[in-house]
């Protein structure tokens, strides 16, 4: 849609707010490529059922491309299954990272980091740097406007269809899909007025 949109209008908007359903590495990838700020939460499957230490304890070094542990111990790249840039917002490669088997031997932090391992691994998805920068933009004033506004919007639809009826249009083509639409739109206004509103309450004589 952002696409058609471009091409036929010439318009690119500053930033887009959906759901999670968004959230995944490759959307959140083509959004930040052209430079559309996502606020969408992330889809993150980091955690782990057993209590240890998430990839999100470990920081980022993109300079020497690696990880580097709570201890500091570096965990160094071993293997990448990157797939094609050139095949658009949904693709999905995977980069692989993992520690020194002698180095997680003897630390003190084993038991929390990688019990049942002999060295810590960790996945990097291809579109990793992407879901940083909306994990930032989370983090911001902007983000939470940002969730009130698709909240009224998203709420709008849903009085539509669960209030006013409308869980399918029964026009068929465009026009009649526009008429029947701006019908229910309508209506959907006057009760707000209503609300706004309210009648005036006249006193009637004995």
């Amino acid at each position: 849609m952002l696409t058609r949109v471009k091409e036929k209008f010439g318009l690119v908007p500053d930033w887009m707010i959906a759901d999670t359903a968004y959230g995944s590495g490759p959307m959140l990838g083509w959004l930040v490529e052209r430079k559309i700020d996502p606020y969408i939460p992330v889809i993150d499957k980091a955690g782990r059922p057993d209590g240890t230490w998430t990839r999100t304890d470990f920081d980022w070094d993109a300079e020497n491309n690696q990880y580097i542990c709570p201890e500091g111990h570096a965990l160094k790249q071993f293997r990448r299954n990157y797939s094609d840039p050139n095949r658009g917002p949904t693709g999905k490669g995977t980069a692989r990272y993992r520690a020194l088997k002698e180095v997680c031997q003897v630390c003190p932090s084993k038991q929390k980091c990688c019990p049942n391992a002999d060295a810590r691994k960790i996945t990097r998805e291809e579109h990793e740097d992407a879901r940083q920068v909306a994990r930032d933009l989370a983090k911001t004033e902007e983000y939470q406007t940002a969730m009130k506004l698709r909240k009224k919007v998203e709420m709008l639809f849903a009085h539509l269809k669960r209030i006013l009826g409308l869980s399918r249009l029964r026009l068929r083509g465009p026009c009649g899909a526009n008429d029947e639409f701006l019908l229910a739109a309508t209506a959907q206004n006057l009760r707000k007025l209503a609300k706004i509103f309210p009648a005036s309450q006249q006193t009637r004589k004995a």
